[in-house]
This record gives structure tokens, C-alpha cells and sequence, in this order.
């Protein structure tokens, strides 16, 4: 199973990394290798932005965790190269064009994000794009047996 995690779940457990959230359990699930998390170098890039510009996120998350953090996903993840050929309009959104093409670049399974602008999709090709707890739930059926 392959799966691509928008840049909001690690926003998430990086303002809430207790274990019981969503985007916590699913960022160890990763970790512990239950599914191959796949990372473009984009959306690193993105997740440091977005922490930057947004004073929000920059005076609760400080930059030695993200530096962590992205040391631990890039331990971990398959790492997809940077798209530099035009990426097409999928979505609503042209920000998140990105999050598509790069997922199916890296012939991801599923689009984890809680974006709905991207979930109003549901599925792009043989990619389904799933909200954290759909994932989630997914993870623990394949744990218990079921998938």
C-alpha cells in the first residue's frame, strides 16, 4: 500500500503529536513501515512555507521539530523527485495540482489530506483520496486481518 500525506496531517501532528490523533497514528504508522509513505521534495518544501508565512503556525511549531520531523520522513519514505515538466489542472484549487501528480508519479494508492477541495474528488485515475480517519480506518483493518 502506497500512500502520499498532504502537508496538512503534518501541520497537524506537529500542533497535536499525541498518539490518539489521526495524523499522529498514521505518521507512525509510517514510520513503522505499514504502508510506503511516499514524499515529493515539494511537499517539504511546502510544509516549511507554510510554516513560515503563517504566524499561527510559527510561534507553535518550532523549526528544530519540523527539522525532526522531516529527517524522520526522509529516513523513512520513498522520496519522489521534483515534477519539472507542467503539471495539469486536476483540481479545483491549482495549489493542490501538485498533490495529484505527484501521486500519481509516485503510483500512490491513496492521497491522504483532509483538504476538501482535494476529497471532493474521491478518486483521480486508480488514486483515492481519503481523509485521515478513512486511512486510518483502512490501516487498522489491514492490521486486523480484514484488507
Amino acid at each position: 500500500m502506497r500512500a502520499l500525506l498532504d502537508a496538512n496531517l503534518f501541520v497537524s501532528y506537529l500542533l497535536h503529536p499525541e498518539w490518539d490523533s489521526p495524523s499522529a497514528q498514521i505518521i507512525h504508522a509510517a514510520v513503522k513501515g505499514e504502508f510506503t509513505l511516499l514524499l515529493p521534495e515539494a511537499l517539504l518544501d511546502e510544509l516549511v512555507q507554510a510554516i513560515g508565512r503563517k504566524p499561527y503556525l510559527n510561534r507553535r511549531i518550532r523549526r528544530e521539530e519540523m527539522a525532526v520531523l522531516a529527517e524522520v520522513l526522509k529516513g523513512v519514505a520513498e522520496i519522489i523527485p521534483r515534477i519539472t515538466a507542467p503539471i495539469p489542472r486536476v483540481t479545483r484549487d491549482p495549489k493542490d495540482d501538485y498533490l495529484i501528480a505527484y501521486a500519481l508519479v509516485g503510483r500512490a494508492d491513496y492521497l491522504v489530506t483532509g483538504d476538501k477541495d482535494l476529497l471532493v474528488l474521491e478518486q483521480v485515475d486508480d488514486l483515492r483520496i481519503l481523509t485521515p480517519r478513512a486511512f486510518l480506518t483502512l490501516l487498522e483493518a489491514r492490521r486486523s486481518g480484514g484488507e
